[in-house]
Formats: structure tokens, C-alpha cells, sequence
């Protein structure tokens, strides 16, 4: 198996929701950072995977639009990032049906997704696959048919995702020893460096399902509502335990080391109170955002522009992935 030559990442973007700053600040923001690494970055939005849980035809080419729209407005650079729809790649797929016949179902049965589904049926006391549909089952092959057709060498996840990245790699191998050809080359997960979990509203994680987030480019009359609603306490803290405020971890991921440092100090000696302590924050909310805010919605009402803009990504990307598809069937004999 030779080395390859250039390092190669792939990252996919699941169209199911509307992004809060958790999500920038955990993912999107060191994903275009650590792409500038690479020789080559090749970011998707994988419309196909979101089938699981997005089936209005409507709705999914609005979170389309949105999810597109909110990694342009962050800074991704089309010009030196593949930025491409999942579905304008039909080699992506014909390369799935392909490995479908060289995966054992056991591998399968052994994946998250699927064992996650079985004990949340065991649960509630219902049949082990009652509504596992085979889009979830057969997930982990469409997401190394993704990875491979472009022979990506690095793939970022969170620590607990590991195993798509380790299947992704025995399925390769799998397929390269059964033809003795260094076909595809084995892809690594890279541990992703955002921040793990950024505090909520209420202090759980920030999470739509929790409903206690603030959302990324809403604007400054939502920006403060959202903040207005953060807990606090009444609490005399001390240097130390003003840090594991949420009010305070919130503050501090936006701005630099002393002026959390400034904050913290003004708190402790109450100089200011959770009131101006929120003030500060909206102020760094919008000093971070607004920009962003501004070309997110600008995207939005042009449409036409986010779709062109993904079907010259689709363009550019699919001879890479036809010449691979290519390379799969003179093997196979096809």
C-alpha cells in the first residue's frame, strides 16, 4: 500500500437544523481552520444521510439552502474548498452499491447507530428493529463510499465517532485484499479540536432539543432575548467559581483571555452585576456575528446563488470521482 502523497479532508454537514453558536464555535469554525492544513478540503452536505430524519421534499432544500448559506457567510471560500451537495455526486452512490456487496452484515449489526435504535426499541418495549429503516442500517457503507470515491485521507469527528472513520478503513481494506490493488487509500479519523460542549441557557448543553440555545444569525433582538434568558445566581463567587458560571463560559469563548479576565474581576467585586454582565455579552454576540448575520441573509434571498454555487462544487468534484468509479470497475470486471 504506498503513502499517500497529499493529505486529504473530508467533512460532511448533515442539513437537519438551524445552527446555533455552539455549533460555530464546536464545529464550524475549526473545521474551515483546520482545512487550510490540507492540500486538498472537500466539505458536503449530506442531503442523503439527513434522509433519515428530513423526509419533506420542501424542507429538506430549505435546510439545504440554510446549512449552505451559514458555512459561506462563515468564511468557507468555494475557490479553495470543495463545497458540494451529496446527491449532484451520483458516483458516490453507484460506488455504495458497489461496497454493499463486500460488507459482512455483521459489521453492520455492530455499529452505534443501529444498537442505539435497538436498545431505545428494547426500551420502550418494542421489536428490535421496529422503524429501523435500511438508510440507517447501511448509513456507515454510504458514509465510506463517501470518503473513499475521493480517496480523503483525513476525516474529522468527535471523540465517540471514531468507529465511522475505523469502518470506513476496514471496509477499503476489505475490498483491496479481495483484489490484491491498492484501490483505495485507508482514511484516518482526526480527533476534531472545537470546543466539546458549550453551556446552554439553562446550563445543559446547548442543544435545539433542549431549547436553549442562541441561535447563530438571528439578529440582535433575538441575540437578546436569548440572553436575557441565561441563568444566574445570587451566589458570593470567588475568582474560581465565577469560571463555572454559564454566563461566564459563554462570554469567555467569544472574546480574548483578558477581557474574560476583566469580566470575571468585575463580577467577583461587583463592580457590575449578571444585568451588565449579559450587556457585555449581547456586545460580544454581535461584535462576533453581525457581519456573518448580514451575509447569511443576503445569501438567503439569493437562492439561485447558493444552488449554482454547490452544482460548480458538484462539477469540479465529480471527475475526481468518476476517475475513482472508473478504477473500481476495471477491477470488478465491469
Amino acid at each position: 500500500m504506498t503513502e499517500p502523497q497529499n493529505r486529504i479532508i473530508l467533512t460532511g454537514i448533515k442539513p437537519t437544523g438551524t445552527p446555533h453558536i455552539g455549533n460555530y464555535l464546536g464545529a464550524i469554525e475549526p473545521a474551515l481552520r483546520r482545512a487550510d492544513e490540507y492540500s486538498e478540503a472537500f466539505f458536503f452536505i449530506a442531503d442523503y444521510h439527513a434522509l433519515n430524519s428530513v423526509q419533506d421534499g420542501e424542507t429538506m432544500k430549505e435546510l439545504t439552502r440554510n446549512v449552505a448559506a451559514t458555512w459561506l457567510a462563515a468564511g468557507l471560500d468555494p475557490s479553495k474548498i470543495h463545497f458540494y451537495r451529496q446527491s449532484d455526486v451520483p458516483e458516490i452512490f453507484e460506488l455504495e452499491t458497489i461496497l454493499n456487496n463486500f460488507v459482512p452484515k455483521g459489521w453492520m449489526n455492530k455499529m452505534h447507530g443501529y444498537k442505539a435504535a435497538i436498545d431505545k426499541n428494547r426500551a420502550a418495549g418494542k421489536l428490535d428493529d421496529f422503524e429501523v429503516n435500511m438508510g440507517l442500517y447501511n448509513y456507515p457503507i454510504l458514509m465510506t463510499s463517501d470518503i473513499i470515491i475521493f480517496n480523503a485521507t483525513h476525516v474529522p469527528v468527535g471523540r465517540d465517532q471514531t468507529q465511522h472513520v475505523e469502518i470506513a478503513r476496514d471496509i477499503a481494506q476489505r475490498f483491496n485484499n479481495q483484489f490484491n490493488d491498492a484501490v483505495f487509500i485507508l482514511p484516518e479519523h482526526v480527533i476534531a479540536d472545537g470546543i466539546a460542549e458549550l453551556p446552554g441557557l439553562d446550563g445543559r448543553k446547548m442543544s435545539k432539543s433542549y431549547n436553549n440555545t442562541i441561535p447563530l444569525y438571528a439578529g440582535r433582538e433575538v441575540w437578546e432575548q436569548a440572553v436575557r434568558k441565561i441563568v444566574t445566581d445570587s451566589i458570593e463567587h470567588t475568582h474560581e467559581t465565577i469560571r463555572e458560571t454559564v454566563l461566564f463560559k459563554l462570554y469567555s469563548t467569544l472574546v480574548t483571555e483578558d477581557q474574560a479576565n476583566d469580566m470575571a474581576s468585575q463580577l467577583v467585586e461587583k463592580t457590575i452585576g449578571w444585568k451588565q454582565a449579559k450587556d457585555l455579552l449581547l456586545e460580544a454576540v454581535e461584535s462576533r456575528f453581525s457581519d456573518q448575520a448580514r451575509k447569511y441573509n443576503e445569501l438567503l434571498q439569493n437562492p439561485d446563488h447558493i444552488d449554482t454555487v454547490l452544482a460548480e462544487g458538484a462539477a469540479k468534484v465529480r471527475p475526481i470521482a468518476q476517475a475513482q468509479l472508473a478504477h473500481v470497475k476495471q477491477v470488478l470486471g465491469i
